[in-house]
């Protein structure tokens, strides 16, 4: 009975995991990388957490870029102002760069504007997700690093 009450709770601490990164890459702000310390600190481990942090946060950015993506154009010059040169310009200008300005959808703040961005850009879909992937998975397995040589460092 015991094993089995273990069970679900690593199961449930990995659902929170998902749920807060996903959450964390969309408009509410709050620290997933918090979530995943603790997760590590907690003995959860370290290539399943990282996994299912890097999958929520993907496709909380992904919804982000939804977003955008179903959003007009017409919204953009009504509300933002910007014309149809400039808009054309900004468009030019990350065509064939989607993957890479992507990579910088896990900065904190920008990062989830930028995901919207580029689905109101019509970036490419398949170069946008792999690049946000990336940016994503680097970012988690960077933090959870340093958490796990932390605990090694104040165990020591």
């Amino acid at each position: 009975m015991q094993k089995l009450s273990q069970k679900i709770n690593m199961e449930a601490g990995y659902w929170a995991l998902f749920f807060a990164c996903f959450l964390a890459a969309t408009i509410v702000p709050f620290s997933s990388e918090a979530i995943l310390s603790g997760m590590l600190i907690g003995g959860f481990n370290p290539i399943a957490s990282l996994l299912v942090a890097t999958m929520g946060n993907w496709l909380g950015g992904m919804s982000s870029y939804a977003i955008g993506r179903i959003g007009k154009v017409e919204w953009i010059h009504r509300w933002l102002r910007i014309s149809d040169k400039s808009l054309s310009k900004v468009t030019d200008r990350i065509t064939g760069k989607e993957g890479w300005i992507a990579l910088l959808c896990w900065l904190p703040f920008i990062g989830d504007v930028i995901a919207v961005a580029l689905g109101l850009l019509r970036a490419r879909i398949g170069v946008t997700a792999i690049g946000m992937l990336v940016g994503k998975a680097l970012r988690y397995v960077v933090w959870g690093y340093a958490t796990l040589e932390a605990m090694h460092y104040f165990n020591a």
